[in-house]
């Protein structure tokens, strides 16, 4: 009985731990969302200075305001189909959290769409898509105005080793 309680109480806390706010953004028609606390800022699209020898979906580094950040774009990341760059296009400077420590990186989305508030009630648990699907980087599904907006932990899109290459690449 002590076990079940004390899986029943993780459950919850997990739950909870999810509630917060996220920043909501597109890729090819699907919406996302990202912890607020781990976005540092928003920025448009600007010259990003390429570095060979790097997996494609790294499209380089930006220089903010004297600090090289590493690029990626989450569409080649995530196996989508590549697409231009609009006026929309954005950069969402996040803080990874690695093995050297925080590590700044941009990461190229479609269009960025709003803030919301997302209740621990309206995020269910990732579905699971068999053994040889790795879904550990989404921390759940928040059901919203009858859509479905996919949670990342962003700290779980890139592997230890991706964030210290990045890291060594700015």
């Amino acid at each position: 009985m002590a076990e079940l309680t004390k899986t029943m109480d993780q459950a919850v806390k997990s739950m909870v731990d999810r509630e917060g706010k996220y920043l909501t953004f597109s890729l090819s028609g699907e919406e996302y969302g990202i912890g607020i606390l781990k976005v540092k800022e928003i920025i448009g699209m600007m010259p990003i200075t390429p570095v060979p020898r790097t997996p494609s979906y790294v499209k380089g580094v930006i220089n903010l305001r004297g600090k090289v950040i590493p690029v990626m774009d989450l569409r080649l990341k995530f196996g989508m189909e590549e697409a231009g760059y609009t006026e929309r296009t954005c950069i969402i400077v996040v803080e990874i959290g690695g093995q050297v420590g925080s590590v700044l990186i941009g990461i190229v989305v479609d269009s960025v769409s709003e803030v919301l508030n997302i209740k621990a009630t309206d995020i269910e648990e990732t579905p699971t898509f068999g053994a040889k699907l790795d879904t550990e980087y989404i921390l759940g599904m928040a059901k919203m105005n009858g859509g479905v907006k996919i949670l990342l932990d962003i700290d779980k899109v890139l592997s230890a080793e991706e964030v210290t290459f990045l890291d060594k690449a700015a």
